[in-house]
């Protein structure tokens, strides 16, 4: 299965007038009905710039395909027949979404069309790698499938390493892949269509469509046991040459730093990944004010490298995501500071630093978008 969102913007946005007008204009309507909420068939057409034939069309469509629900005239009185309004049947169908990004686990979930998770499961990794990784994996998908009470739209998984356009991880270490085809298994294997991505570039998925993200250039940098960012810019999400887009980890802060698992030192990964930060923090022996400076020279090293990237593309948001109690406050500040201080005023002066609304699902969320936007279109 190709990615979801390779090479094309996130969220349709006007008339098509091509071979596929049909299937691009299905998805218009629906991504109008998933961010905006219910409306009259009027309104669908009014703001589309669809004819109101085409949208009573499309409508009848999806409401056949379980997808689009009838919900009712609006509480407001009106003179004359009040309109029908319509909206996304969020019950209609499920996501399988996996996270494999946590070094002890693989967590999975089944998710509904507005983001809400149903079940979840986990499974301890117990340093499987491999063939045994790929299995583990597999059962996981199985299981979640089988759970579900309603149709299974697809497959969504957020995976660590490097990942190209058709779901294939070329390496990711900490599970032993290398060119595994996982996409490709999973989708013979459950005869469901499969979109894998990069952790950050899920994550980065998940903020744009449920974390509150407000529009325009967005990073959001991944913290755990690596460091790695997922980038949207101008509704598109970022690959790069060789699908490595945002492996920002092991950018070098620091070149007489601590050895990192790349072969190079002080690459910003062993200044910022969890085990190293809270590794500093614990030689700070509890003194408050020393693991202040720890965090606050943490987030100066970060925003030092990040304030390039922020000038070169006038991003918007920078989020954080990862353990909140290491991330917010004094490294965040320190970050936001440094950026604006090593910028021009025009390109940062709006930049909004914060930490993910999404937590520990934030991954999850942006398997789910993968699967939304590759099969209805929407995110």
């Amino acid at each position: 299965m190709t990615h979801a969102t390779q090479g094309r913007q996130l969220r349709p946005s006007g008339k098509l007038l091509q071979e596929d007008a049909r299937r691009h204009h299905r998805a218009l309507l629906l991504q109008r009905l998933f961010r905006d909420g219910a409306a009259s068939r009027a309104d669908l057409a009014r703001t589309t710039g669809l004819t109101r034939v085409t949208v009573s069309d499309l409508i009848a469509e999806l409401m056949t395909e379980g997808l689009v629900t009838e919900l009712g005239a609006p509480a407001e009185a009106r003179v004359g027949k009040p309109p029908m309004l319509v909206g996304i049947a969020n019950q209609a169908a499920h996501v399988v979404a996996l996270d494999l990004s946590p070094d002890d686990r693989v967590s999975g979930a089944l998710v509904d069309l507005s983001g809400t998770v149903v079940t979840r499961d986990d499974r301890p990794l117990d340093s499987r790698v491999g063939a045994d990784a790929t299995a583990l994996v597999r059962s996981l998908v199985d299981d979640l499938v089988a759970a579900a009470t309603v149709p299974v739209l697809g497959v969504g998984i957020g995976s660590p390493g490097v990942v190209d356009a058709l779901g294939a991880v070329l390496e990711a270490p900490n599970l032993g892949w290398e060119a595994e085809p996982l996409a490709a298994d999973l989708g013979e294997r459950t005869g469901l269509p499969v979109h894998v991505a990069n952790d950050a570039n899920a994550a980065a998925l998940g903020e744009h469509t449920f974390g509150g993200a407000e529009g325009g250039g967005l990073m959001v940098l991944r913290v755990g046991t690596g460091v790695g960012a997922g980038l949207i810019l101008e509704g598109t999400l970022l690959h790069g040459h060789r699908a490595a887009a945002g492996e920002i980890g092991h950018v070098v802060v620091d070149p007489s730093g601590q050895p990192c698992a790349c072969g190079r030192r002080g690459c910003l990964e062993t200044l910022l990944a969890v085990p190293h930060l809270r590794r500093r923090l614990a030689e700070a022996e509890s003194d408050a004010r020393r693991e202040r400076r720890v965090l606050e020279s943490t987030g100066r090293r970060l925003g030092a490298a990040l304030a390039p990237v922020v000038a070169t593309l006038n991003l918007h948001e920078l989020v954080l995501s990862g353990p909140p109690e290491l991330l917010d406050g004094p490294l965040r500040s320190a970050v936001e500071t440094t950026i604006h201080a090593r910028t021009m005023p025009v390109t940062a002066d709006e930049l909004r630093v914060r930490t993910s609304t999404l937590g520990d699902d934030v991954v999850l969320a942006g398997a789910t978008v993968l699967v939304l936007a590759g099969v209805l279109g929407v995110s």
